[in-house]
């Protein structure tokens, strides 16, 4: 018999399905618990906020250096130039004597402190290990540069030589560390590597280089130096050589006994100025410091700042003469020095000239450059200029002096060709003439 489903059965079922249809909600939030939500997100935003910044912090550095965009400028080095002392006015020059006469009298009683003063040993060790501390400091700026050379022997195996020179450390730009080395490390080497003190070989490449100077640039990739090593390194500051006086204390850096890292001290004996140097007027300093010219020699001044590099050295027992050595300021080589940081060829006239004086115009010369030598070879040579030429004009800019010819010159483009206006000495009287010249590179 089928069931019969009572009255309280069919409620029942009803509260049942009631049950079923009905969402369960919530207790709302209260305050407290709202605010201590609130305070927890905040929290971890600035703990995960952090967490971000450090770990970009860190990772920025070496991203930039090995997935950085190589094809990017590097950046430019400028170097500022210095002015010689000489180029004062005469009304300066007058004040000057002037400050000296009023100060006569504290100079007498400093000169007499001096004199009456009595030196120790311990004043003298004093004052040479101050030396030797700024030595040792400047040192750390200084880097062995090795020249490879792949050969073969007697029997075709092919064989490694290297030749070490010496290397300063004159810019680090943050992508490169540009090194000051003679051209020697550089003109015949198949590859270039560079071993900074207390870290391993490097490769390098050639920057730019000067056959005039001799000097050359060699480039390091900072991504390729490791960062305990690249942190160490030193960066010798540039000086003013135009403040050099004889006397002055030097202290030589780089190979000065033939072997890398070695170092010696001597003084200025002498500073020559108006020495004539293709396409410039310079100052050359001698020196009783030792010096190895061909394996890269620096002298820096007591302050640790770069003043110059020694190009040779005279004398000797040989010729029964005390040893000399030859040293290039670095104040006359400041433009050039720029350029080839750059990565640019420094532009090559060929002219060792002077600046025609009153006492030359009084016999007649046209005022100008008066050229003294053109280097054989040269582009200048090979135009046609001669010994004995005026030149009076480049490119339609007037040429007085050498400064003039300096300062047009060194903004010159390797390759450009350029109108040289020139006085030659003829039978009755000077003749104008007109070269055309392609400018070189040193």
């Amino acid at each position: 018999m089928p069931e019969v489903r009572g009255p309280e059965k069919e409620q029942e079922k009803k509260e049942q399905r009631r049950f079923i249809n009905e969402k369960v909600v919530r207790q709302p939030l209260t305050g407290r618990q709202l605010a201590r939500r609130g305070l927890l997100l905040i929290c971890a935003a600035v703990l995960f906020g952090a967490a971000a910044a450090v770990g970009f912090a860190a990772a920025f550095p070496a991203a930039e250096r090995y997935f950085g965009d190589r094809s990017e400028a590097e950046s430019q080095i400028s170097i500022p130039k210095d002015e010689p002392a000489e180029s004062s006015s005469a009304p300066a020059e007058e004040q000057t004597q002037a400050s000296e006469t009023e100060s006569e009298p504290i100079r007498e009683q400093v000169q007499s402190v001096i004199e009456n003063y009595r030196y120790t040993l311990e004043d003298f060790t004093s004052m040479i290990s101050s030396l030797r501390a700024q030595a040792v400091a400047s040192d750390k700026g200084i880097v062995t540069v090795h020249s490879v050379q792949q050969e073969v022997d007697w029997f075709d195996n092919p064989v490694e030589t290297t030749g070490l020179y010496s290397g300063a450390v004159i810019a680090n730009t943050g992508r490169e560390i540009l090194i000051l080395t003679p051209e020697a490390a550089v003109e015949n080497a198949d590859s270039i590597k560079v071993a900074f003190s207390g870290g391993k070989d490097v490769g390098g490449r050639i920057k730019q280089k000067d056959r005039v100077s001799g000097m050359a640039i060699v480039s390091v990739d900072t991504a390729d130096v490791e960062e305990t090593i690249l942190k160490a390194v030193a960066v010798v500051p540039l000086g003013n050589s135009y403040t050099l006086r004889e006397g002055d204390i030097l202290i030589a850096l780089g190979s000065p006994a033939g072997i890398v890292h070695s170092m010696d001290y001597g003084v200025v004996s002498y500073v020559l100025k108006g020495a004539l140097r293709p396409d410039q007027n310079c100052r050359v300093i001698y020196s009783d410091v030792m010096a190895d010219a061909g394996m890269g020699t620096f002298l820096l001044n007591t302050s640790g700042e770069l003043v110059g590099w020694a190009t040779e050295t005279a004398g000797g027992q040989e010729k029964k003469t005390p040893a000399v050595t030859e040293i290039m300021g670095i104040s006359d080589y400041k433009s050039i020095l720029e350029r080839m940081s750059n990565g640019l060829g420094v532009p090559y006239v060929g002219i060792a000239g002077q600046t025609v004086t009153e006492a030359m115009a009084g016999r007649g010369l046209p005022g100008g450059v008066y050229v003294v030598s053109a280097v054989a070879d040269s582009p200048a040579y090979s135009a046609g200029i001669q010994n004995g030429d005026i030149i009076t004009a480049i490119d339609g800019q007037e040429v007085l002096s050498m400064k003039d010819y300096q300062s047009i010159t060194e903004k010159l483009a390797c390759g450009q060709t350029i109108s040289v206006a020139v006085s030659r000495n003829g039978r009755e009287s000077y003749a104008s003439l007109e070269f055309q010249i392609t400018v070189g590179e040193r």
